[in-house]
């Protein structure tokens, strides 16, 4: 088959790395473009320009490029002339499946295959023009379509014969910047199905490595050209890309590749391309696939850790990291970073508390190595502040949580337990309520302390790998990444990030729809609505007006201006009217959270771990529950998930919550709880117990399904409290 075909193709043209080494090596010190030049930047935090997740959101335009990477675009070369359409080549294809004769599809592909000019003289929807813009690729995508639909189709000779030509047009000598052409023949060979097949790998390598060697110009042309390709063919090449990154990294079959220390390249040449592609997708709303399309789970797998510290260590420097290209490190495997940088972050600050006492010649005290708050659960809000804000230096170390007249020991159930009660009486007053009512009580509010506080309660929470049962607005997380690492020079602003209608629209309903219906009216703006560029806002009781603009009061809105007008108003009531209380809250997460690791993360991705998941899935948490004195078929057991799987939802969050102190689900999902169910051997008059330090159930052998059914629901239902056994 073509695995076999193509092996035996790669030893016929013997030594191709060889060739391309020694091109280079004749081009002496003159950068070669089949070398991946990973940008020498000294500060960690200037990433990749290109890796749009990490760097400041900021488009790249080719207006805006520095004069150096203007290059002159070089003259066109002169096209051959081909006049095969898509029916001719259809045709074609039909006539060599009933004949068996496959000649004129044969000298088609390898005639097309053979040289970039070939690809563009077969595939450019006019020859004769230049297709110089980002806007049109000038590739005529259905063509190129059919064309490589049919190709798997083909005999060994026709596939291999199209390999050949790849490689000739890989090893041409490049001289100077590259042309549109050679973009649109890049642009069409990554789509070549072939390199799914692991066989063909050493040729996808040599075609990455060159695409990641372009210029950051010509990358913005191949952004920009990747966002038309359907949502089927962009999910297929990020797919194949993961692919090639995951066997190279986990090869099935060793011997298939060449050795690792030969080939090193070959990962940070996908992982770029991978980001041009990434780029793409994020400049479209929405976007052609989900974010989470371009996690690769395999590298859950790697040293994490590693990477995080090479990339902290080196930057951008020519050390490779996956770190540099956070879209593709999952949710799963930017928690687990995030939880070791905190306990590596908590065991130093503990240290440094230590030593400090040594050298006073003071007697070390256990207390002194954790953030000990002790609070009333009658006073639980005011307690907990005040706590907060008298031991502001001991914020990073591990949290311990008392309540005062229990005798519980906190092993991170209390501490669970306190943030659930918490969170309920700072942000649910009556408890159910939809809670996006954190912007709407900023504009309220100018207690800048109590908004730090609540920021620094909210930083404990991911920082101790606590999830919270809080529903803030999306654009709360992006404003806290902006940016993620705290400014040094303080008068630089922060909170401040592009937002939209759609942003509005989850906090002010209802004026949101009002300027989305000034934006659609029909009629004369100016004389129908009569607004200026001035909005009114009540504080306190005061009715003030401000200015969107200079003049603002005297400009007025109309049918051309509007969308600057709201545009500007919605920029006006999510960052600038809030700006110093939201100032606070991000100033007190970040008090708390500061780390690189923020700059791996999304919004989404923020929000995640700050939530966790709403949706439990029982059946789940069914399948990943260990057992201790009772066997999953065990006629309890039985009883038990017979009850469980029929409960509400809210008693299901019930249970949840009585077990493991949380009613949110961890982003890793149920099997990262590591519940346990273990048999007590008391009376079966006696309800359930919770061990939520340990996520464990303790679960008498109850005689029948009501009895269990009935004791559950009185467990669960009032389950406020810890004692000690």
């Amino acid at each position: 088959g073509l695995e076999r075909g193509a092996k035996n193709q790669f030893s016929t043209f013997s030594n191709f790395i060889t060739t391309i080494n020694q091109k280079k090596e004749g081009i002496g010190n003159r950068n070669s473009p089949t070398q991946l030049v990973i940008p020498n930047i000294k500060n960690v935090r200037d990433l990749p320009p290109i890796c749009l997740d990490v760097r400041q959101k900021q488009r790249i335009s080719i207006d805006t490029l520095p004069q150096e990477l203007k290059a002159p675009i070089p003259p066109e070369p002169s096209l051959p002339i081909r006049t095969k359409t898509v029916k001719d080549f259809q045709d074609d294809v039909e006539k060599a499946k009933s004949s068996g004769d496959w000649r004129a599809v044969h000298d088609f592909y390898s005639t097309t295959f053979d040289s970039f000019l070939e690809i563009n003289a077969a595939f450019k929807k006019d020859t004769d023009s230049p297709f110089n813009t980002i806007e049109d690729s000038g590739i005529n995508a259905k063509f190129v379509n059919v064309v490589y639909d049919a190709l798997l189709n083909t005999p060994q000779d026709v596939q291999k014969s199209v390999l050949k030509g790849i490689i000739n047009g890989l090893l041409q000598e490049w001289k100077g910047p590259r042309t549109k052409d050679d973009l649109r023949a890049y642009c069409i060979l990554l789509q070549n199905p072939q390199f799914s097949n692991t066989s063909t790998y050493v040729i996808y390598a040599h075609l990455l490595r060159q695409i990641a060697a372009l210029t950051e110009a010509d990358h913005h042309f191949l952004v920009h050209w990747s966002k038309k390709i359907s949502q089927r063919r962009f999910k297929q090449l990020v797919d194949r890309l993961l692919q090639f990154i995951s066997l190279r990294l986990f090869p099935a079959k060793p011997e298939e590749f060449p050795p690792m220390v030969k080939c090193s390249w070959w990962i940070p040449s996908a992982t770029k391309v991978l980001a041009l592609f990434n780029a793409a997708n994020s400049l479209i709303s929405p976007p052609i696939i989900s974010y989470t399309d371009f996690y690769n789970s395999t590298l859950d797998h790697i040293d994490l850790m590693e990477e995080y510290h090479n990339w902290q260590c080196y930057g951008n420097s020519h050390r490779f990291s996956f770190c540099q290209y956070p879209f593709i490190i999952s949710i799963a495997a930017k928690k687990v970073i995030i939880q070791r940088d905190s306990e590596q972050q908590m065991i130093s600050i503990a240290r440094q508390s230590l030593v400090d006492k040594v050298s006073r010649r003071q007697k070390p005290d256990m207390n002194m190595l954790f953030l000990n708050v002790k609070v009333r659960r009658t006073h639980l809000v005011s307690d907990s502040l005040d706590e907060l804000a008298r031991k502001k230096a001991d914020l990073k170390k591990k949290l311990k949580v008392t309540f005062v007249g229990e005798a519980g020991l906190d092993m991170g159930g209390l501490t669970k337990e306190w943030f659930l009660l918490l969170i309920r009486q700072i942000f649910h007053p009556d408890y159910g309520e939809s809670s996006c009512m954190f912007l709407s009580t900023i504009f309220k509010c100018d207690n800048y302390s109590e908004f730090r506080l609540v920021g620094a309660l909210m930083g404990l929470a991911v920082y101790n790998s606590i999830t919270l049962d809080i529903r803030f607005p999306p654009c709360c997380y992006k404003k806290l990444l902006s940016p993620p690492i705290v400014p040094c020079d303080h008068s630089t602003l922060v909170g401040i990030c592009d937002v939209t209608l759609d942003d509005l629209f989850q906090i002010m309903p209802e004026l949101a729809h009002g300027l989305s219906e000034l934006l659609a009216y029909e009629g004369n703006v100016e004389e129908d609505f009569y607004s200026t560029f001035q909005v009114f806002q009540e504080e306190f009781g005061v009715i003030k007006s401000y200015n969107l603009k200079p003049n603002g009061d005297k400009i007025p809105v109309t049918n051309q201006n509007r969308k600057e007008y709201v545009q500007l108003y919605v920029d006006f009531l999510l960052n600038k009217s809030i700006y110093k209380q939201f100032a606070a809250f991000y100033y007190g997460f970040h008090s708390v959270c500061a780390s690189y690791a923020l700059l791996l993360l999304r919004p989404e991705e923020v929000e995640i771990l700050v939530c966790g998941s709403p949706e439990l899935d029982m059946s789940a948490l069914q399948r990943s529950t260990q057992y201790e004195g009772y066997q999953k078929t065990d006629l309890t057991i039985r009883y038990f998930w017979d009850v469980v799987l029929g409960f509400s939802l809210d008693l299901q969050k019930k249970l949840l919550h009585f077990a493991t102190g949380s009613d949110r689900v961890p982003v890793g999902g149920m099997a990262d709880l590591n519940f346990k169910i273990s048999k007590s051997e008391t009376s079966t008059n006696w309800l359930p117990v919770a061990h939520t330090c340990f996520n464990q159930l303790c679960l008498p052998p109850y005689k029948n399904k009501k009895e269990l059914k009935q004791k559950l629901i009185i467990g669960i239902s009032n389950a406020e409290g810890f004692g000690l056994e």
